[in-house]
């Protein structure tokens, strides 16, 4: 059934979104043994999830204690979290990397054309030291398909960042993307005031506890008056999830066809309808058929439409808030 799913996946739309994520539910309810003793605890009726609305979605903290696979299989790779908190990491378990690769590519590709117009430079400090970050993972199979030999990752010689910025600018024929951690590009934007007006910039990551936390349209109105650009990009993506969704400089993330966000009320984590348009985020990604694909976030964030939506934040103490019926 994975080998079946993963073949028809790229196929999916908005037309058949609904019968494949219901498809996949009552598959993980039974073969993941973590989202299925998840479901038995809280009293799912399995009969009566006849919706997308009415799926259960499993607490993102369970991915820090337990091992979240669908089926008997053997791991290609584990990407895992920061852990900036100090506290446990979260840890997914890919069943194939170049599937990862292929969802990647199929994502930038609608979003952004081929990696190949592209040069690529990338500053991810913190994730760079990682070992098992899913975001470098992405970041580099995207850089070596742009095919330049100019793309490539910068740690700590900024002043070498800069100045290739300056060359490719002046010199290259393809488009540029600054690919950032914001707090990398918000101490970038500090140190060198540079017009960088034919640059992507594309920032991701949040602050990593590196700066104070600030809303996202002041991080892009500081950006922006920095490095003079007229708006700046954002990438969506979490070590928990395959699938990543883009801004592209209006706040609003839109996402891949068969990935779909929704909001839950925050004081209530197990509720599942929210007419609100606002709140706690959940996000059903068909790209997680290996491991959980109805993830309930810590993220708060508004909905606009079908298939946008906006981070707000954060929720307050969400490691220790929340169902934990299985946590210990």
């Amino acid at each position: 059934m994975l080998k079946s799913f993963k073949q028809k996946l790229v196929s999916v739309d908005k037309n058949s979104f609904k019968q494949s994520a219901l498809e996949l539910f009552r598959y993980q309810a039974v073969h993941n043994p973590v989202y299925s003793l998840y479901l038995d605890l809280i009293g799912t009726d399995l009969d009566n999830i006849n919706e997308i609305h009415k799926i259960p979605f499993m607490p993102i903290s369970f991915f820090k204690h337990k091992k979240i696979k669908t089926g008997h299989w053997q791991e290609e790779e584990v990407f895992e979290s920061s852990g900036t908190t100090g506290g446990p990491v979260s840890r997914h378990y890919i069943q194939d990397l170049k599937f990862y690769q292929q969802v990647t590519f199929s994502i930038f590709h609608s979003f952004y054309g081929n990696p190949e117009e592209y040069v690529l430079l990338a500053l991810l400090p913190s994730y760079l030291e990682q070992k098992h970050s899913s975001l470098v993972r992405m970041v580099d199979f995207l850089i070596r398909r742009t095919g330049s030999v100019h793309s490539g990752f910068f740690l700590h010689n900024e002043e070498e960042l800069i100045d290739r910025l300056d060359y490719l600018q002046r010199k290259s024929r393809k488009k540029i993307i600054l690919f950032g951690i914001t707090f990398a590009l918000m101490d970038l934007a500090e140190r060198f005031n540079r017009v960088f007006k034919d640059v992507i910039i594309m920032e991701t990551g949040g602050m990593k506890g590196r700066r104070e936390e600030i809303i996202r349209q002041e991080v892009h109105e500081r950006l922006i008056e920095s490095f003079h650009v007229g708006s700046i990009h954002s990438e969506y993506g979490m070590t928990e999830l395959m699938s990543q969704a883009y801004s592209k400089g209006d706040g609003i993330y839109k996402n891949p066809p068969w990935m779909k966000v929704f909001t839950r009320e925050i004081t209530d984590p197990l509720s599942i309808d929210n007419e609100l348009g606002y709140g706690a985020l959940n996000v059903i990604d068909l790209a997680n058929f290996h491991s959980c694909a109805f993830i309930a976030t810590e993220d708060l964030g508004v909905i606009h439409g079908e298939d946008g939506f906006e981070i707000l934040g954060r929720i307050d103490n969400s490691d220790t808030r929340g169902c934990n019926l299985m946590l210990n």
